[in-house]
């Protein structure tokens, strides 16, 4: 029965993190006050429908004329901190001011204590929601010479506890849609998309609440599978409080993956114009002369061999590539008389733009050739080098770096882009703090 389940159930235990990012105390500040302007706005509004709007209780025996109204609501508090291993907590205090009969008025604070944390919805998106929340209200000032001990009373039957909390789980509506688009797919190439999946509910920390993330590639429309990654990666987090606002970390198995995408969509198969003629090779290898009785252009067409890999080091990042070069002439058709294995071996230059992260060859560290197959007999490698290392060496860092001059798109949540950047290279992982800023609204 077991193994009938195993089949049946899918294998979610495969899955593990490549990726993720801390959101610093800090960043938790600024989301407050940037990312939510319009919830203080927004809890006055909800808080002045439900208590103002609340019908008054109806006159006791003791206190017949007693008629308590809520006049006016002012948000004067909308804090959200940070809760190491719980979750985060809203705090909210609202001034009231009270009318009663006969004429006279009080003010009351309403204070609400709402404990929050964000969760994994059926969907496997990630959600905030409430586990508690706890209204109390205190008079404040009074201008009546009455008892006012059953006039509080009464300001306390028009309030209803139950409805205030559920009014203010709404107010995470907003910030909910936002998180759902953490997880929408995003383009890298016109037929080649990534999305970052969350793989569980955040952790909390004195760091911050820490997510992690699996990256899944789509070629046309289709999930594709990866290199499995040989070491588990968790999210590293600082030695001691960062001031930057988010974290970013990406592992060395990410950036394969990338590249290994690329090349399942056919993106880093390149095809490159040399300055070489049919007749001019003609010079160099004698039989070129019985093959092509006129002078063509000689183009290289590389593609793909094998999976690319990339290495992280100390202040470094590597790519290989792994391609194998058609040398031909002719257009309509292509005719191949030479075929090359070319290893290139790349160091990768990142940088951030926006929400994107730009990720260029930098400069070319080492190519191998080697002769696969040819028919105009054999070649010696150091005239193979002389002969078709200089265009390789131009045109499959620029033709790469052509296809990802867009950038591939980080985590991020809408409205929001990265500043103030500082990308470091560790072994095995890149680290990105960052800051958070809101986009200018619109419209």
């Amino acid at each position: 029965l077991s193994v009938l389940l195993s089949l049946l159930v899918p294998a979610h235990t495969t899955r593990s993190p490549d990726c993720g990012g801390i959101l610093t105390p800090s960043g938790l500040r600024y989301r407050k006050c940037r990312a939510t302007p319009a919830m203080p706005a927004a809890a006055k509004s909800v808080l002045r429908r439900d208590l103002m709007d609340s019908p008054a209780p109806a006159p006791s025996p003791t206190s017949p004329s007693s008629r308590n109204q809520i006049i006016s609501v002012k948000v004067d508090k909308f804090s959200l901190t940070l809760i190491p291993d719980t979750g985060m907590r809203l705090s909210i205090e609202v001034d009231l001011g009270i009318s009663s009969a006969p004429p006279s008025t009080k003010e009351m604070r309403l204070s609400i204590l709402a404990d929050l944390h964000v969760d994994m919805n059926p969907e496997e998106n990630l959600e905030l929601v409430t586990s508690d929340c706890k209204p109390t209200l205190e008079e404040v000032q009074s201008t009546e010479e009455t008892d006012s001990k059953s006039s509080g009373s009464d300001v306390d039957k028009q309030i209803n506890v139950e409805k205030i909390c559920l009014e203010v789980s709404k107010l995470l509506l907003f910030p909910n849609e936002r998180l759902m688009s953490l997880a929408a797919p995003f383009p890298i190439t016109p037929n080649c998309q990534v999305q970052y999946l969350p793989l569980a509910a955040p952790m909390y920390s004195e760091q911050g609440i820490i997510i992690s993330l699996q990256t899944t590639f789509q070629v046309a429309g289709a999930a594709i599978p990866l290199p499995v990654s040989p070491v588990p990666f968790s999210m590293p987090e600082p030695a001691s409080s960062s001031p930057s606002h988010l974290i970013l970390a990406f592992s060395e198995h990410f950036y394969t993956s990338l590249f290994s995408a690329l090349e399942e969509s056919g993106a880093l198969n390149v095809s490159l114009l040399s300055s070489l003629t049919t007749a001019t090779l003609a010079e160099r290898i004698t039989q070129m002369g019985s093959l092509f009785q006129e002078d063509l252009p000689v183009v290289l067409q590389a593609v793909t061999r094998s999976s690319p890999h990339v290495v992280l080091e100390e202040d470094k990042a590597i790519v290989q590539l792994f391609l194998t070069a058609q040398i031909g002439a002719g257009s309509s058709p292509f005719q191949s008389f030479l075929s090359v294995n070319v290893d290139v071996t790349a160091r990768l230059h990142l940088s951030v733009a926006d929400t994107r992260m730009i990720i260029s060859v930098a400069a070319v560290e080492d190519i191998e050739l080697s002769l696969a197959t040819s028919d105009v007999g054999p070649i010696l490698a150091a005239l193979l080098e002389e002969l078709f290392l200089p265009p390789i060496r131009e045109e499959v860092p620029a033709q790469i770096n052509k296809v990802l001059r867009q950038g591939v798109f980080l985590p991020h949540i809408a409205s929001f882009t990265y500043t103030d950047v500082n990308i470091t290279i560790h072994k095995d992982y890149v680290l990105i703090p960052c800051n958070l800023q809101l986009e200018a609204r619109t419209g």
